[in-house]
């Protein structure tokens, strides 16, 4: 008893080390120390509930955690939906776009794409470019790489940077990853016999453009010797081009126009608003060495507001476009500054555009210097001199035997024919 009562002192004086209840076993029985009265009971064994965590221990939902800051902005694997009683219910994502989303948000890891199917990688495109992966500045190029690496151009066949020459200096590398492009607007962007992108048209990549757009970009015949080279040397480069707008480029002179006749396969070409010396004696050399015929009506294949951005990657070049404008759009407080707006580039921009209209509008006044194919323009425009024209030739045909004329009037019937007439007739 005096040993019990020496404990219980002993637990009051440490009260602050709260261990729980002592058992003590004496003669095979337990008994446990009565703290309150001092003494010693016995005890007989009770089953206990085993508690794993304390009673402060709280379980929390910690999926997509992950250390790095600048990827917090996930969704979870659960799709949380409202019911018609107003009950919350939720169900589980499946197993395809928990690794969808996984493989996007880590899509600059991946060593390659070739021979992965097109349809999943078009999600798995589509998904990236939701989180905006492709706006990085190192991992969004070495993304976009592995795309257009194996896809070429479904990734972007067709690139309209008309009066973007922001994005063109910002996302220069991602612009020259794309291949196998068919169509590239560059208009209004003032690059320069100099610039790189320039440069790159004449690599093997672009190859395949066949309609280019270079409408007042500040070329001259330097530049356009530089980019016909590698088709007048090694027949390569820009070979397969059918159209191309040179016009409001008024450094291009009678030299230019000469290594223009490397492009054996071009259907049209426009000149207007270029720095031509003896514009008859140009005419005349397009219509005898290039077989083009100058055209007195404008042409709709230099209408630029049929070129667009078309691919996976077309939201894409807007998320650019956006980042850029946000980034040099001035404060509130810095609008009345007007070294601060040429600062932010806001009034450059407004500047260049005014420049670019002003320049459309001295070429229509100038004149027009557009040229096509006989062939190619049977079938498109302008129809107002081709049905002229055939009504001369039926005129002078009245000379000739009855046998001849007929001939040749069903050749000309067969010539007047349609693109899905001349379709049709492929097809057999």
């Amino acid at each position: 008893q005096s040993w019990s009562r020496g404990m219980s002192y002993c637990l009051q004086s440490e009260s602050h080390l709260d261990t729980g209840p002592i058992y003590v076993r004496e003669n095979g029985k337990l008994h446990v120390v009565n703290q309150g009265a001092g003494g010693i009971q016995d005890v007989t064994p009770k089953t206990r509930h085993f508690r794993l965590f304390s009673r402060s221990f709280s379980v929390e939902l910690c999926m997509n955690r992950e250390d790095d800051r600048a990827r917090r902005q996930r969704t979870d694997h659960f799709i949380f939906t409202y019911t018609r009683e107003g009950n919350l219910r939720y169900s589980a994502k499946s197993l395809f776009s928990l690794v969808l989303g996984y493989i996007s948000d880590n899509v600059d890891h991946i060593d390659s794409l070739i021979g992965f199917p097109e349809q999943i990688a078009e999600k798995l495109f589509s998904a990236a470019e939701a989180r905006q992966k492709f706006t990085e500045p190192v991992t969004g190029l070495r993304a976009l790489q592995k795309f257009t690496e194996a896809y070429g151009s479904l990734v972007l066949c067709s690139l309209c940077l008309r009066n973007r020459y922001l994005v063109i200096s910002e996302k220069l590398e991602e612009i020259k990853s794309f291949r196998e492009l068919t169509c590239l607007d560059l208009s209004c962007c003032k690059l320069g016999d100099e610039h790189e992108l320039l440069e790159h048209l004449t690599k093997e990549a672009l190859s395949s453009v066949k309609r280019l757009l270079l409408k007042d970009t500040c070329l001259s015949d330097v530049g356009l010797r530089r980019m016909t080279a590698p088709v007048r040397v090694l027949k390569q480069g820009l070979e397969n081009l059918l159209v191309l707008d040179l016009s409001c480029n008024p450094k291009i002179t009678d030299v230019g126009i000469g290594y223009l006749l490397s492009f054996k396969k071009l259907n049209c070409l426009d000149i207007s608003g270029t720095g031509l010396k003896d514009v008859d004696a140009v005419i005349k050399r397009i219509q005898m060495q290039m077989g083009l015929v100058h055209s007195k009506v404008p042409l709709k294949e230099f209408d630029h507001s049929n070129c667009k951005t078309e691919g996976w990657a077309e939201q894409t070049v807007l998320q650019w476009e956006q980042a850029v404008m946000e980034a040099i759009k001035p404060q509130d407080n810095l609008r009345s500054r007007t070294a601060a707006l040429r600062f932010y580039g806001k009034t450059r921009r407004i500047e260049e555009v005014v420049k670019c209209t002003l320049v459309e509008a001295e070429t229509k006044a100038s004149g027009n210097l557009q040229f096509y194919k006989e062939k190619v323009q049977i079938c498109h425009s302008p129809l107002k001199k081709e049905v002229a024209g055939s009504h001369e030739l039926k005129n002078n045909k009245k000379r000739a035997l009855a046998e001849q004329e007929k001939e040749r009037t069903s050749k000309q019937k067969h010539l007047c024919l349609t693109v899905e007439d001349w379709d049709l007739l492929n097809t057999y």
